[in-house]
């Protein structure tokens, strides 16, 4: 966490003074899920995103499992895969800290979650320790640049004076689901098997990632007055006059 903490040191940030307002808690709380509801850029990412923590995520409860019984390990198999993973999540990072811009980035969250669901197949198909090495690294590349991208779009789209708001229903789609997941995953696991469980929640992730890739042309359409109103893309008139003076 240094490393976080120092960026958040490092930072320069023009404060306003905060003004307490009058709507009560019900009331605010009631006007941030319209606004989620009702504007569907971030409707939908927040969708995918639940489907993705709700099906994909309890594949990590279930690991335990995964290295003693189908890969015959022990504490250092699970070891060993869950390291895989984490220097997936650290490459998924450092691929987004790369990009220059967050145009693009819907398409990014499609193909993330896709590789998220697919990778998560081919864990429960696998039998082999090598193979599951391979996959690991796709399994948290995948599901870190699907929930840090949606994290930077929210944030990108959203209101200022709603930002506290939307984020709230953020937390409740990543962390909120997760139990109801880890929950729902257990129950299988105990009827269907850890394999059959793992595959089925990566097959509804990639559902949900290729449901998602479908809105996309309908998504870009939506956002492209916020990206121009904020300067992330020039605005045609400007590009127009441009092109005519020179």
């Amino acid at each position: 966490y240094l490393a976080v903490l120092a960026s958040l040191l490092a930072m320069r940030v023009f404060r306003e003074e905060r003004r307490p307002g009058d709507a009560r808690l019900l009331e605010e709380l009631t006007t941030g899920f319209r606004y989620v509801t009702g504007f569907t850029p971030i409707r939908t990412v927040l969708l995918l995103l639940a489907v993705v923590s709700t099906m994909g995520m309890p594949y990590a409860v279930l690991m335990p499992a995964v290295a003693a019984k189908l890969l015959h390990g022990g504490p250092h198999t699970l070891g060993w895969l869950m390291t895989a993973g984490g220097v997936g999540a650290l490459a998924g990072a450092f691929f987004l800290a790369a990009r220059p811009s967050i145009l693009g980035l819907g398409r990014v969250i499609a193909t993330a979650s896709g590789t998220f669901g697919a990778a998560l197949i081919a864990l429960g198909l696998s039998r082999a320790l090598w193979l599951s090495l391979l996959i690991m690294p796709l399994i948290g590349a995948g599901f870190m640049v699907s929930l840090a991208g949606s994290n930077t779009i929210i944030q990108t789209l959203t209101e200022e004076h709603l930002r506290g708001r939307v984020m709230a229903f953020y937390t409740m789609a990543f962390l909120g689901t997760a139990p109801l997941g880890s929950l729902l995953a257990g129950v299988l696991a105990d009827r269907i098997g850890e394999p059959a469980t793992i595959a089925a929640g990566g097959a509804v992730c990639l559902l949900g990632a290729v449901w998602f890739a479908g809105r996309l042309p309908q998504l870009r359409e939506l956002v492209r007055p916020i990206y121009i109103e904020r300067g992330i893309i020039a605005a045609p008139a400007i590009e127009a006059d441009e092109a005519g003076a020179t």
